[in-house]
């Protein structure tokens, strides 16, 4: 469980075909950061989205594309976070990572550390 406070959040933009050895990249991602021992971590899917190639890629039919955005969220104390970026050195080399300070104020119940 995260202590109420000052935290960060760890968001990693990556598609839903980007792959680590045949297993989709963000179950690799989220599979690292429970080995970690971090407070958590969550896979949203994007219905719509453009990156670095400015190609749309949506889910609308007439567009039937594979090549979703998908994002990983994972909220912890800085320090556990930013031991953790070195273990995603050789997962991100096409996708964006970003770090924003953010402020729990109702930690959520789970395992005390």
């Amino acid at each position: 469980m995260i202590p109420p406070g000052r935290a960060l959040r760890l968001t990693i933009f990556v598609d839903d075909t980007d792959t680590w050895h045949h297993r989709p990249l963000y179950s690799e991602i989220v599979h690292r950061a429970h080995a970690a021992g971090l407070a958590g971590a969550s896979v949203f899917h994007g219905v719509e989205g453009f990156g670095a190639g400015s190609v749309v890629h949506t889910t609308r039919l007439l567009s039937m594309t594979d090549d979703l955005p998908v994002t990983i969220v994972i909220i912890d104390t800085e320090e556990r976070i930013r031991g953790f970026l070195p273990r995603l050195d050789d997962l991100l080399t096409e996708s964006l990572a970003v770090l924003d300070e953010v402020e729990v104020v109702r930690p959520r119940g789970g395992r005390a550390r």
